[in-house]
């Protein structure tokens, strides 16, 4: 027996709205024909997709595992569709690239003006999100591609990844810290005010990486943002510091608003790359982005 798409889609709108009694109002059915399509997929897959409390509904493991694969059928529909009426207006895509904010800004920065020259009709969604959420939107195949703080993680043959720009990192200050060098030690700074990201992901690695390499303490007196703009914002008029890969801060330092010092002793680059699902073609315009961006690159 095949699973019927009809019991897939009451099985997400299950999983949204948290209960079975929700996902009906939602579909706009009368409960007990959501909870006979439910038993109807449990008989087909052989097994509980979830077990029933008083707050509502919890998956089980064969329930997470069919939560992700019917987000993706569900994307693919919807993306199809999408690109058949794209393709009546002779427009490529769509395409969705998700990412860590710093990845985006470096990469997209740097390539959509070379891209976009080649394929000057196209639809591309970018979405800013944490690493982590990131790597569940590829499962999901809520994006196409990501782009990510690369060679931070553990091989994993889940994904295909592509290097793509390395950046040295430095600290970052404002007007404020006139008094610091043109390079320091990250040791003699530690108890110096700082900017760092909260978001435990590849970027932060390679942030605490740095200090562990300087031999130094990870700041205590710290404002914990993921914000890049307010990162920026802060250090320009306070007397914080951060540390940043430099083409991130470009701008502002040749406007004159921020200032780079260079790391005593450590040569460690930011890396960013891109990451696929290995099991997964992509479609013509997200191969095509793949394609321009390692071709124009020396990673």
């Amino acid at each position: 027996m095949r699973i019927d798409p009809r019991t897939l889609r009451l099985f997400l709108a299950v999983c949204r709205e948290g209960t079975i009694s929700g996902a009906a109002r939602a579909e706009h059915l009368s409960q007990p024909s959501v909870s006979v399509a439910i038993n109807q997929l449990e008989r087909v897959l052989q097994t509980t997709l979830f077990t029933r409390n008083r707050q509502g509904i919890e998956l089980t493991q064969a329930g997470i595992a069919l939560e992700m694969k019917a987000r993706a059928v569900e994307s693919l529909l919807h993306s199809a569709q999408e690109e058949i009426q794209l393709l009546a207006e002779d427009i490529g895509g769509p395409l969705t690239i998700g990412g860590t904010p710093g990845a985006l800004s470096t990469t997209m920065g740097r390539f959509i003006g070379g891209f976009s020259a080649e394929h000057p009709r196209f639809k591309l969604r970018i979405l800013e999100r944490p690493d982590a959420v990131v790597q569940n939107m590829l499962r999901s195949y809520e994006i196409d591609l990501a782009i990510v703080t690369s060679g931070m993680r553990e091989s994993n043959e889940e994904f295909r990844e592509q290097p793509v720009l390395s950046d040295p990192f430095s600290v970052i200050v404002g007007p404020g810290n006139e008094h610091l060098g043109d390079a320091v030690q990250l040791s003699n700074l530690t108890d110096m005010h700082w900017v760092l990201p909260d978001a435990v992901g590849g970027f932060r690695k390679q942030i605490d990486a740095l200090f562990i390499n300087s031999d130094a303490r990870l700041p205590a007196n710290v404002i914990l943002s993921d914000s890049i703009l307010s990162t920026k914002a802060i250090v320009k008029h306070s007397q914080y510091i951060t540390i940043l890969p430099n083409e991130l801060v470009s701008t502002e330092i040749h406007a004159g608003s921020l200032r780079a010092v260079r790391i005593e002793g450590i040569n460690f680059q930011r890396k960013v790359g891109l990451l696929w699902m290995a099991e997964r073609q992509l479609p013509p315009i997200a191969q095509a982005f793949v394609d321009f961006v390692v071709s124009h690159t020396n990673p």
